[in-house]
C-alpha cells in the first residue's frame, strides 16, 4: 500500500468495518428495545411484533449489505478510504434513521411498547446485516486483490 494515504485500506477491510459499525448499530438499538421490554408487560403479540419488525428490516438490510458488498468489491482500485463502506445516500440515510430514531424516543409521541417491539427488532435486524457482512469479509477472494 505505498503511495496510499494512511486512511486507506483493502476492499476486503471495508466489509470488516462495515461488519462492525453495523454490529454495534444493532446491539445498541436492540439494547434500548429489551430495556424497554423490561418495562412493559409482554406479551406473546408484542414478540411476534419484534419477529415481524425483524423479518421486515431484514429482507432489507440483507438487499442493502449485498448491493454495498457488490458496490466494495467492484471498485477497481485495491485500496479505498475506510469510509468507503457506505455511499453518501447510506451514510445519509443513517444520519436521518439516527436523528429521527432519537427524537421519536425523547418526544413521548410513542408508547413504551413500541420502543420496546420496534427497536428490539429494527437491532436484530441491524446486527443481522453486521454479521453477513463480516461473512462476506471471512469469503472475500484476498488472493484477488493486488497491492
Amino acid at each position: 500500500m505505498s503511495g496510499k494515504p494512511f486512511y486507506h485500506v483493502k476492499k476486503r477491510t471495508l466489509l470488516a468495518i462495515a461488519g462492525c459499525v453495523w454490529l454495534i448499530a444493532g446491539f445498541n438499538v436492540a439494547r434500548l428495545g429489551v430495556l424497554s421490554y423490561m418495562n412493559i408487560e409482554v406479551t406473546f403479540v408484542n414478540i411476534l411484533i419484534s419477529l415481524a419488525v425483524l423479518c421486515a428490516f431484514g429482507l432489507m438490510f440483507y438487499k442493502m449489505s449485498m448491493k454495498h458488498t457488490r458496490r466494495i468489491k467492484g471498485y477497481a482500485e485495491p485500496t479505498r478510504p475506510f469510509w468507503n463502506f457506505l455511499d453518501l445516500k447510506a451514510y445519509c440515510i443513517m444520519a436521518f434513521m439516527m436523528g429521527g430514531g432519537i427524537w421519536l424516543r425523547y418526544s413521548g409521541l410513542v408508547p413504551e411498547v413500541f420502543i420496546a417491539v420496534f427497536y428490539t427488532g429494527l437491532g436484530c435486524a441491524l446486527a443481522g446485516a453486521g454479521v453477513l457482512f463480516w461473512i462476506m469479509f471471512i469469503r472475500y477472494n484476498s488472493a484477488a486483490e493486488t497491492v
